[in-house]
């Protein structure tokens, strides 16, 4: 038989990290007709799925092939092939299939009806079960090469052969859910280059101490935009919700806009935010002249509780330059003007990201140069695929990076369950 015919022998497939990526790529290559064994160095598969979304997991957003490009920053093109053999609307159809009921909401987000993460989880797992997947809690520890082909994985001390491996590891966030950056490792190891690595999807750093200041607070319908200071160019801006912490500002608004600024420095950003968005500035005038007139011999620092949260109102008073003793009745139209342009965009000032570990997403990774995107293999080693954050690619938040997973994950496991030399 010609060496590059189909053989009958069912293939074995090793797939490493059973997250999203990696619970898809076995179910899949098992139903491909695989052999599989899915290791998970934690006690339970799934551990970061669990939490994504505040727990009641993003799976997938409703949208087309072009608007989801759009919503990924680094190496689009690359998922060309992944998205056309597993689409957005292919993710709402299994997980339906799956018995788990879904419903898209604002921004196109689409959450389990139960909110809760965990049924997501159940599901995968049931999926890679039913389709006789091995599901083994254990860390592998290195990739079995030889002649340029995948042998195997090394476990402990013991070796295990496999004609295809599917490195799914994840990224280096959320390392307390295994993702420590194996499968760097193993990329480097078998000849593969990593791009630099940072995070995304993360809280930022603000200078002073007017976000300590707030510490807790959040905001709701308000847009925040990020501002290049040397060029005067907004890079980002979204309306929707964020936080005021001890060190800065998050919430979902912030960690969107960290993935728009990845050069991110002290004094090279300003993050503006509008309190009242749905206000022009003139009807805003109208509005504190209005609460103004029923409050006339009130202190200024006494008269916004009707515009403000409380703990947001003395940093108002000092960015206005208002006296805070100041009887509203002499405030000037100079100083309401003041006073609506802080309302207007309320500023911070950025000086850095918080640490890896704390990002949602990682940035970075296995280079897609060397990435097959019709197959997801190694152009090095073959029998080697990748799919899942682990790869140079990740998405701003709204389902992006979720269904990056299933749909990598889907074609790496398709094309490892190949019966061919």
């Amino acid at each position: 038989m010609p060496m590059d015919e189909f053989v009958t022998d069912t293939r074995r497939v090793a797939v490493i990290g059973g997250g999203a990526a990696g619970m898809m790529a076995a179910a899949t290559a098992a139903e491909y007709g695989a052999s599989v064994t899915l290791y998970e160095r934690n006690d339970r598969f799934g551990k970061k799925l669990r939490i994504t979304g505040k727990g009641r997991c993003n799976v997938t957003n409703d949208c087309t092939m072009e608007e989801f490009l759009a919503n990924v920053p680094r190496n689009p093109r690359f998922l060309y092939a992944a998205l056309s053999a597993f689409s957005t609307e292919d993710t709402k159809a299994h997980f339906e299939a799956l018995g788990v009921p879904l419903k898209t909401e604002r921004g196109r987000r689409v959450f389990p009806v139960s909110d809760k993460a965990a049924d997501i989880v159940a599901a995968m797992e049931r999926y890679c079960r039913d389709l006789g997947v091995c599901m083994v809690n254990r860390r592998v520890s290195d990739l079995l090469i030889e002649e340029g082909r995948v042998r195997g994985v090394r476990i402990g001390g013991s070796e295990e052969e496999y004609d295809a491996v599917i490195v799914c590891t994840g990224g280096k966030s959320y390392p307390l859910t295994g993702s420590d950056g194996d499968g760097y490792q193993f990329a480097r190891r078998a000849g593969h280059t990593v791009v630099s690595l940072r995070p995304s999807l993360v809280p930022i750093v603000c200078a002073g101490n007017v976000c300590s200041r707030m510490q807790g607070l959040s905001l709701k319908n308000v847009t925040l935009r990020m501002v290049d200071v040397l060029s005067g160019k907004t890079v980002y801006e979204e309306f929707g919700e964020m936080m005021f912490t001890h060190f800065g500002i998050t919430g979902p608004l912030v960690l969107s806009a960290s993935a728009h600024v990845p050069d991110l420095a002290p004094g090279r950003y300003e993050a503006r935010i509008d309190l009242k968005p749905a206000l022009d500035e003139k009807t805003l005038d109208e509005r504190i002249l209005s609460d103004f007139s029923g409050e006339t011999n009130k202190n200024f620092e006494n008269a916004l509780d009707a515009l403000l949260p409380r703990k947001m109102i003395p940093l108002m008073v000092e960015a206005s330059g208002i006296d805070p003793l100041k009887k509203v009745h002499s405030v000037t139209r100079e100083e309401r003007r003041r006073l609506v342009s802080c309302f207007k965009q309320f500023t911070v000032r950025p000086t850095g990201f918080r640490p890896i570990d704390e990002a949602i997403v990682t940035s970075g990774g296995v280079s897609v140069k060397e990435i097959t995107p019709k197959t997801m293999e190694s152009k090095l080693v073959k029998g080697l695929y990748f799919a899942g954050e682990v790869l140079d690619v990740d998405a701003y938040t709204g389902g992006y990076n979720l269904q990056i997973a299933f749909s990598t994950g889907r074609l790496a496991g398709m094309h490892a369950a190949e019966l061919q030399y």
